[in-house]
């Protein structure tokens, strides 16, 4: 392999490898908005995984997407201690590994945290913020988000920033009300198609096997796109993902509805099969 950093075009993709950190990475601009607006399938793997069985699943991911170009642009999030095995076992292929969160500071007294800059040092793409569990587990404002958010763009990370309601906003008719005081807190200023991800997660959905109904999911990601465009002067670019229950046997259904740009897929990112049943499943 030649030395230094070479860039290979492979359709719509932007491989970048570095031979320092022995590991492909992919460039932002295949993962948040493109002409094209191919879909993005992410996976986000929470605290999931031990390392033999993430370089496992992470290379049998990788096999598929280079046996299977163009299908959709797809990043996996692993548990931080794992990011490094995990860029080497998807080496020279198009998929791009980000975090799970990062700091809003690049360095400091913050035991346990993670600056947006050394996920990129090792060869990240993007980062989640803002995620509910994040927001609930951790009292997570949106100030903080949006913070966490400038620092990833910062950083050169794709910023892919989540918001959505609780059952009980649900039910008492807040959707657009939470998820607008969300977007408008949450994405941070200089926000561009290119630079931010957004993924509506009606906490509800999460994990618990329940959806939406199609015609709901398409009336909140239309509110979103609205909303970020008035807010942030973000539209038709602006990648949004749904996320909440995504499994192979929903997936076509909702990766066909109009304003859905992709998926932030949690348990079934966990095993090829299920994963790669939802990559196959994108019209």
């Amino acid at each position: 392999m030649r030395q230094g950093r070479y860039w290979l075009d492979t359709w719509k993709h932007l491989i970048a490898y570095d031979s320092k950190r022995g590991a492909a990475t992919v460039d932002i601009r295949s993962i948040a908005g493109t002409i094209n607006m191919t879909k993005l399938i992410a996976g986000n793997w929470k605290m999931n995984g031990l390392l033999a069985g993430s370089v496992a699943l992470a290379g049998g991911l990788a096999e598929k997407v280079k046996a299977n170009p163009g299908l959709a642009d797809v990043a996996i999030c692993p548990p931080g201690p794992l990011i490094r095995d995990v860029l080497t076992a998807v080496d020279g292929s198009s998929i791009a590994v980000g975090g799970q969160d990062c700091h809003w500071n690049e360095t400091g007294a913050h035991t346990g945290d993670t600056s947006a800059t050394l996920l990129a040092d090792m060869g990240c793409s993007c980062v989640i913020v803002g995620h509910s569990e994040r927001r609930a587990d951790h009292d997570e404002t949106s100030d903080q988000v949006k913070a966490k958010a400038e620092a990833a763009l910062k950083a050169g990370l794709v910023a892919i920033v989540c918001v959505g309601e609780t059952e009980a906003e649900r039910d008492t008719g807040q959707t657009e009300t939470v998820v607008g005081r969300q977007i408008d807190g949450s994405l941070p200023g200089g926000a561009t198609p290119q630079t931010v991800v957004i993924a509506y997660e009606p906490v509800w959905a999460i994990g618990t096997g329940r959806t939406p109904s199609l015609e709901e999911i398409e009336a909140v990601h239309a509110y979103i796109r609205n909303r970020a465009r008035e807010s942030h002067g973000l539209g038709s670019g602006l990648r949004i993902l749904y996320g909440g229950s995504v499994k192979p046997g929903n997936a076509a259904e909702i990766l066909s509805v109009e304003g859905v740009d992709g998926a932030l897929v949690g348990g079934a990112s966990l095993t090829v099969e299920d994963f790669w049943g939802i990559i196959e499943s994108c019209p």
